[in-house]
């Protein structure tokens, strides 16, 4: 790999060092982020995207953020480049224009650490075959090119113009990856078996296609969440002979989900046609709002989203709804610390699953994301606490 001459930044410097003392960057990755600048895939017109600009947990919505022009602003511009955040490099599916943020982020720069997680999750040796979905900007293309050779990476994008973008950049930097455009949830057959598949944007299941390209004893590295929350986690399968894949998952993060696998937030009115009569609950709302019980929910109660918002006099309140009909809940807090009313409607008694789900979690000892995994098998795919044995309970769906 030919790489091009850059003038060492004392802001990418400094990045390098924090992503080794934080563990983030390992030695055997350094070379990679030595030769490959993400500067160099990032456009002219970027939005860095911090963390106070994330909506909360579970609400629709998107965040904002400010408009760095490298032409204007280079100071500011290389700056955001050489910190540890992820940045937004188009919205809207590309059709947004200008300056002002979009409605919906849809692609971006990751956040370093993060890539460098991703990255040695893979647990890669040199000559092996990668498959790596969702271009984006190109810089993870790159690094997979420089550790594995460009011959043995494959990268697929869904939007032909993010992967023009991503392949001429990385031919000026003197690496051709292949770089096809098309699904990356289907993958490409055309070059597998791989050894390796490293997703970079939020899937809800995993896809069959990446199982059946894959060899035995090969890793499958992705961000995998439910419609539940916004929440992630990246999850590392190991591919199995007969074509089942098991593994654990490990951090929390949060990326850009897949186009065709996005939360399609409910129209109210469609759902609530009439108010039942109430029912109790003592689960509080604070219990619903911790992170790892969010996950945990997820996993158990499939296809159902939430929000979690203070009313106008002050009252808590939760609305779920299920995306497989139109079933719903709502419970409301009149007191901080008392009981909670609760309204659901439905073949799917909503309140009830989440309830159990974040009693079960309590029961469990209140276990953290990475005490969790998933088994995939043609009956679907089964989430299981420590082991394959312990599955959660009634949480396999196809």
């Amino acid at each position: 790999m030919t790489t091009t001459a850059h003038q060492e930044r004392p802001g990418r410097t400094e990045l390098g060092r924090c992503l080794m003392e934080s563990g983030a960057l390992t030695s055997d990755w350094a070379p990679a982020f030595a030769a490959v600048d993400r500067a160099h895939f990032l456009p002219r017109l970027m939005w860095p995207f911090l963390p106070a600009d994330r909506p909360p947990s579970g609400a629709p919505g998107t965040a904002s953020a400010q408009a760095v022009d490298r032409n204007t602003d280079p100071v500011a511009w290389y700056g955001y480049a050489d910190r540890d955040l992820s940045i937004v490099t188009q919205w809207d599916d590309g059709a947004h224009q200008g300056a002002a943020p979009g409605t919906m982020a849809t692609s971006s720069s990751s956040q370093p650490s993060l890539v460098y997680r991703l990255l040695a999750s893979l647990d890669l040796d040199a000559g092996m075959r990668v498959l790596d979905a969702g271009t984006g900007t190109g810089e993870t293309a790159g690094l997979l090119a420089h550790r594995c050779g460009a011959e043995n990476v494959t990268t697929i994008d869904v939007d032909p113009t993010v992967a023009k973008t991503a392949s001429d950049r990385l031919t000026a930097l003197g690496t051709a990856p292949r770089t096809v455009t098309g699904d990356a949830l289907a993958g490409h057959p055309g070059t597998s078996p791989y050894d390796r598949i490293l997703c970079t944007f939020g899937v809800r299941s995993i896809s069959r296609a990446w199982l059946e390209q894959v060899r035995p004893g090969g890793v499958i590295v992705a961000p995998y969440g439910t419609h539940y929350s916004n929440r992630d986690a990246i999850l590392r399968l190991t591919v199995a002979a007969d074509g089942t894949a098991s593994g654990r998952f490990t951090t929390g993060v949060e990326f850009m989900k897949a186009r065709s696998q996005r939360t399609r937030w409910p129209a109210h009115t469609d759902y609530v046609t009439s108010w039942p009569a109430p029912t109790g609950t003592a689960v509080q709302p604070g219990q619903l709002a911790d992170p790892d019980v969010e996950f945990t929910i997820g996993l158990a109660v499939p296809g159902v989203t939430h929000t979690l918002f203070v009313e106008a006099d002050g009252t808590r309140a939760a609305w779920f709804y299920s995306l497989t009909d139109r079933s719903w809940a709502a419970v409301r807090w009149p007191q901080p610390d008392g009981p909670g009313a609760v309204y659901q409607h439905g073949p799917r008694r909503l309140w009830d699953a989440v309830e159990a789900a974040c009693l079960w979690w309590e029961e469990a000892g209140r276990p953290a994301l990475n005490r969790f995994g998933l088994t995939i098998t043609p009956s679907g795919e089964a989430p299981w606490l420590d082991d394959p044995g312990n599955p959660l309970p009634g949480a396999t769906w196809r």
